[in-house]
């Protein structure tokens, strides 16, 4: 809902003003990819009502295992690229106006986009359909060799789609609050307090945000490695984190709407004309009104474990 808010207002403004500013940019385009990845949670939902059986077919594992995996890193990625413009638009606004254009920004988008269609290549290449008893099949990552490619396939996804982001996201906003800090000069003591408290807790709304929702996720992924017959309770625990993960998708633009005053003045401005609609005028009437994610291995019976991978980039 949030992510549809989002993007409605921000294409209202611009039917209106004809020009995006870069956040709104970055913004519109997270919205768009985190519903993009929500589009995958009816199968997620499928797969653990049917204990991780798939039905719909090896063309759409494919679509649906590729379009989750791009999608989870997009979103990560722009969210970093985010973190990035906020740090040059509070560090160094003059120094580097001339980067933070929409052009700039679009350019970025398109660069996200063809960097996390790269790094889902290994997905593209082996999600497919695997065997399982009673000549049901299930969607997986069906890698060549799956006791050593599990293991760097793991870290891969871990270090590119989390770790890496997460460090320069936590970094950018350590250094904008260190700028906050330390430019007192030109501001009164509590102008100063008041502005950093503000930067303060959107920075930290944003990255516990990010953190709290994939960090689960990932530390299971670690630690499966290690895991030769997960419990019941570490399947229990898993697709916990798995749906997290998407809660993220829903978090993101509703942290934006709730902590940015300007956002939330576009979007008061983007709903009025419909509320004019229904307004009425007393000088000219008389009383009238004018109008794919899989459970670890060991949760159900299937080859031994270390054969498959989960349809969502996630090895099991």
């Amino acid at each position: 809902m949030e992510n549809c808010i989002v993007i409605y207002t921000i294409m209202k403004k611009t039917k209106c003003r004809a020009k995006q500013t870069v956040p709104e940019i970055f913004i519109l385009n997270l919205s768009i990819v985190d519903l993009l990845f929500l589009l995958g949670m009816p199968f997620l939902i499928h797969q653990l009502l049917g204990n991780g059986t798939w039905h719909f077919g090896a063309a759409m594992c494919t679509v649906i295992t590729a379009l989750d995996s791009n999608s989870q890193i997009v979103s990560t990625y722009i969210l970093t690229a985010m973190t990035l413009d906020r740090y040059l638009a509070t560090v160094h606004p003059i120094r580097f106006n001339y980067i933070r254009t929409p052009c700039v920004a679009t350019l970025v988008i398109g660069l996200v986009w063809g960097l996390s269609l790269l790094t889902i290549i290994p997905v593209w290449m082996y999600a497919g359909l695997m065997p399982l008893p009673d000549g049901l099949v299930a969607c997986a990552l069906l890698l060549p060799n799956p006791v050593t490619d599990i293991y760097w396939f793991t870290l891969y996804q871990f270090f590119l789609a989390f770790a890496v982001p997460l460090v320069i996201i936590c970094l950018v906003f350590f250094k904008i609050l260190q700028h906050m800090s330390t430019s007192v000069a030109p501001l009164p003591p509590r102008s100063l307090r008041v502005r950093t408290r503000k930067v303060t807790r959107m920075a930290v709304a944003i990255c516990l945000a990010f953190f709290v929702c994939w960090a689960p996720y990932y530390i299971l992924q670690l630690v499966h490695l290690g895991v030769q017959k997960p419990s019941v309770a570490f399947s229990y625990a898993y697709n916990i984190a798995i749906s997290m993960g998407y809660a993220n998708s829903c978090i993101n633009p509703f942290l934006y709407i709730v902590l940015s005053e300007t956002f939330k003045r576009l979007f008061l401005r983007a709903v009025r004309p419909v509320n004019r609609k229904f307004r009425v005028n007393p000088s000219t009437t008389d009383g009238g009104s004018m109008s794919v994610r899989m459970l670890p291995e060991g949760a159900r019976q299937e080859p031994a474990p270390g054969e498959m991978m989960p349809s969502n980039m996630a090895p099991q």
